[in-house]
């Protein structure tokens, strides 16, 4: 610790009060990683740094009761306390606690705001946005943009934004606790009008014309969003993901072109494309997706799913099919996490709808679109798929326990 910042003069408020809607309603927080879940370690990461007294936790509804009594909780954690509709009035309900905990008349201590799902918190970052905090009276971690940024407005881009003065931010974020009551006093008599837009503490500042220091993020502090940045997390952590948490099944499909149109592919009509044969809409995309997925769980497949004896796949849609399999792997414990899915056809041409197929896949088994992936190719030439008389599909998902 640096010797300008004195040891236990910040306080924390975790939030973790979430929906987890790009985990498809999963709580991601729960995750396990290394027999403890997620949030465990980033609660830990947190009660490693001595420049922190005390933390709250903010949780959801559903959540408080397990939580409260959980028994990985750090002795740092003076309170768990209910969240609300939106980040500020969760992050509110954390100041009111620590305003009751550790009172501060002079609002001279410093509060960290933090993400539950930003588990890879370093001491040394942590050090830096306190001491910024104790000079400037608040601050928060960026990260530069190494991406070149477009404005983009109705699928056009209109211009290229200069990255150099673009920032993400990262938390903790830190702000005096003087400074923070202000703010929320503002906001709470109507001097500034209370918005859904708030994404951090930040913002919510910024509102009020309060200046916030920047000071140099890390790049290991990542965020948890979608399923995949846990196999990362877990790697950044050295953790061995708990590999009975996880499964992997590949699916393949392949249908010649048949009598009649249209084309049904990857949840999509093609009007004017010959339709591919076969006992339903002869989606191949579709299929192999839900192949994959039972296999993933241990289910079995669509042919044992739907024999051929069994006449419900005749001719419906095949996103009927593939939610019968969703909910298939869902009553043997499992959910989606994550599709990767290839389609080889050379016609009709597909990268055009290949955005429009990821998001109708992600809605059929209940996934963000950042958690599937779709792509295109026309395969050999010298082949059916190549010569155009098939279309073939190969997905490879994982799911997790549910």
């Amino acid at each position: 610790m640096s010797a300008d910042v004195p040891e236990a003069v910040a306080d924390a408020i975790v939030v973790a009060a979430g929906a987890s809607r790009r985990m498809g309603g999963t709580d991601k927080l729960g995750w396990s990683l290394g027999g403890q879940p997620l949030l465990a370690h980033t609660l830990a990461g947190l009660a490693a740094c001595p420049e922190i007294g005390s933390l709250v936790l903010v949780t959801a509804a559903e959540r408080h009761a397990e939580l409260t009594g959980a028994p990985w909780l750090p002795g740092i954690v003076r309170e768990v306390v209910l969240g609300g509709a939106r980040r500020q009035d969760s992050v509110r309900a954390g100041l009111e606690a620590l305003e009751r905990l550790v009172p501060d008349p002079d609002g001279a201590r410093v509060v960290l705001v933090h993400d539950g799902a930003r588990p890879v918190v370093s001491p040394s970052l942590v050090t830096s946005v306190v001491a910024a905090t104790i000079e400037f009276g608040a601050a928060i971690p960026v990260a530069p943009i190494v991406e070149t940024v477009k404005r983009v407005e109705d699928e056009l881009v209109l211009e290229t934004l200069d990255r150099a003065t673009l920032a993400t931010a990262q938390t903790p974020q830190g702000v005096r606790r003087a400074i923070f009551r202000e703010a929320l006093a503002r906001i709470e008599a109507g001097e500034i009008a209370a918005s859904d837009g708030w994404t951090d503490e930040a913002a919510l500042l910024a509102a009020c014309r309060i200046p916030v220091r920047a000071v140099p993020g890390d790049p290991r502090n990542l965020k948890v969003t979608v399923p995949a940045d846990l196999l990362r997390v877990a790697q950044l952590l050295e953790i061995a993901p708990d590999a009975s948490r996880t499964r992997t099944g590949i699916g393949h499909d392949s249908h010649p072109f048949g009598p009649g149109e249209p084309l049904w592919l990857g949840g999509l009509e093609f009007p004017g494309v010959p339709r591919l044969h076969g006992h339903s809409d002869g989606d191949a995309a579709l299929h192999a997706i839900a192949d994959a997925l039972l296999g993933a769980a241990g289910a079995g497949d669509l042919g044992r799913l739907f024999p051929a004896d069994d006449s419900t796949p005749v001719g419906v849609a095949s996103g009927g099919l593939l939610r019968a399999a969703v909910e298939r792997i869902a009553q043997a414990g499992w959910r989606p996490a994550g599709v990767d899915l290839v389609i080889i056809a050379a016609r009709p041409r597909l990268a055009d709808g290949l955005d429009a197929m990821r998001a109708t896949i992600a809605e059929l088994v209940g996934l963000a679109p950042e958690a599937v992936s779709v792509k295109a190719s026309t395969g050999n030439l010298d082949g059916s798929d190549g010569a155009g008389r098939t279309v073939s599909a190969l997905a490879v998902v994982t799911v997790m326990r549910a």
